[in-house]
């Protein structure tokens, strides 16, 4: 019973701050998390940040996502659209083919359909009218 005592004692002591007035808590302590705090901002910047802006663009990407666009499957099928609907997708392969994807497995927009196209001529063709309005 006696040793039980004895050793309490000593962990109070331990506890204790030194008689010195140094609080163990000081800029010692801050000093010492430093480095993790670091290896945590580097992993936000390089690692975490860049994801979820990929996967932001990805949900735009397939958002916007309409008829005639021409797109790439996740498997490597090239096709056009031809029916949007909620969660799926009809593209046409070929002449006589037809399949349906769901919408999270498009990888890429190939090209948009036409009218975004005639959009963005007109657009350049307003351009070279005006050739002073580019600087």
């Amino acid at each position: 019973m006696n040793s039980l005592f004895h050793s309490l004692g000593s962990m109070f002591l331990l506890m204790a701050p030194p008689p010195g007035g140094e609080d163990p808590g000081g800029p010692g302590m801050l000093m010492n998390f430093m480095p993790l705090i670091a290896i945590i901002a580097i992993f936000y910047f390089l690692i975490i940040r860049p994801q979820s802006k990929k996967q932001k663009d990805t949900q735009k990407m397939l958002s916007a996502l309409k008829k005639g666009d021409k797109i790439v499957t996740i498997g490597g099928i090239h096709g056009t659209i031809q029916t949007v609907r909620e969660n799926t997708l009809i593209v046409r392969v070929d002449e006589d083919t037809k399949l349906e994807f769901s919408r999270s497995a498009i990888s890429s927009v190939v090209s948009q359909a036409k009218e975004d196209k005639e959009d963005k001529k007109s657009d350049e063709d307003d351009k070279d009218e005006n050739p002073d309005e580019k600087k």
